[in-house]
């Protein structure tokens, strides 16, 4: 499988993905540039997380077109990128996309709801599949739980979280929605059959907080709230054996872990585990690659990429910061 890292430029005239090859020690180098025929926003990073996403066998990848209203398919191959399809997204602003076998569903943003689509080389839009949010939902995230029968999309705007159960048809029921333990919930990643989603309290000074729910019979609270000490707290992203979770900071640079207990509990682990610039705000967007071993993250206000190696205790190296990405920087994918 081609180890690389995945950006997108998030440009409001030509939206572009960036691609950087990972080398067996963390390391990146730039791979290409390649157009996704579709529009970003032009703003300084989308407030979002999964904008730019991986298929499971990792062969496609799917990116986000704010400002088109449109999801761009990519097709993986050994030199680079290649645009195999561009479709409506079903509604206006998507900004998040979830994926599960063949079963895509996009997360629009101003006209708040999903959409479904089938990936068999292309991109086939589910009739009847769309489902609405509530009209103040300002959504920030969908994905799949990882058996790939439940939908959750994180609403700001109520400070709500929702749920979707998906038949096997591919059509989403519902939603079922809860108020979130915190304010402001925003990003997400499962881990030991929990969701651990970040709290960013409108981003209040010193509030972030994160906080876990489990997935059995509906979505219910496990740990509430979990402060991190920190600032703007705003996306997650889980190890591969689901013991850590790591949440990016935006006001002030910096990565916290949590530890996950067997029962989805979530414990404060180091307040700062890592950092770009710390002290300053930019950290956004962040992935850990698929076989465990690395973690990056965008800096935008920095125009670069920060990547750390992931240590068997939890603990975060340094591996190097990499340029060549503009500062309307969004999303990040790593395979």
């Amino acid at each position: 499988m081609n180890e690389r890292v995945y950006v997108q430029t998030n440009d409001a005239e030509r939206n572009e993905v960036i691609a950087f090859d990972r080398s067996g020690d963390g390391r990146l180098a730039p791979l290409g540039s390649y157009e996704t025929g579709g529009r970003g926003t032009g703003k300084p990073h989308l407030a979002s997380q999964s904008s730019v996403v991986l298929s499971d066998d990792g062969a496609w990848l799917l990116v986000a077109n704010a400002g088109s209203d449109e999801l761009s398919l990519f097709a993986v191959e050994p030199d680079g990128l290649r645009l195999a399809d561009r479709v409506a997204s079903g509604g206006s602003a998507p900004t998040s996309v979830a994926v599960s076998g063949d079963l895509v569903y996009a997360l629009d943003n101003e006209t708040p709801g999903i959409s479904g689509f089938r990936l068999e080389g292309g991109l086939t839009p589910i009739e009847g599949s769309t489902r609405s949010l509530s009209a103040d939902a300002d959504p920030a995230q969908i994905s799949f739980s990882p058996d790939g029968r439940t939908l959750v999309v994180t609403e700001r705007g109520t400070n709500a979280i929702s749920t979707f159960a998906v038949d096997e048809h591919g059509f989403a029921d519902g939603p079922e929605t809860i108020p979130s333990s915190g304010a402001t919930p925003y990003g997400f990643d499962f881990a030991d059959g929990a969701v651990v989603v970040t709290e960013a309290f409108g981003g209040e000074v010193g509030k972030a907080a994160a906080s876990s729910y489990s997935l059995t019979g509906g979505l219910h609270p496990v740990s509430s709230s979990v402060a991190d000490t920190r600032s703007e707290v705003c996306w997650a992203a889980a190890t591969r054996d689901g013991r850590f979770v790591y949440v990016t900071n935006f006001g002030d640079g910096t990565i916290s872990s949590y530890a996950v207990d067997h029962g989805g509990a979530i414990e404060l682990r180091e307040a700062v585990a890592a950092s770009t610039r710390i002290g300053e705000p930019g950290i956004r967007d962040e992935a850990i690659s698929r076989d465990g071993r690395f973690l990056y993250a965008i800096d935008a206000d920095a125009q670069r990429v920060f990547g750390w190696s992931v240590g068997d205790d939890g603990r975060l190296e340094p591996v190097g910061e990499f340029g060549g990405v503009p500062a309307t920087v969004a999303g990040l994918a790593a395979s």
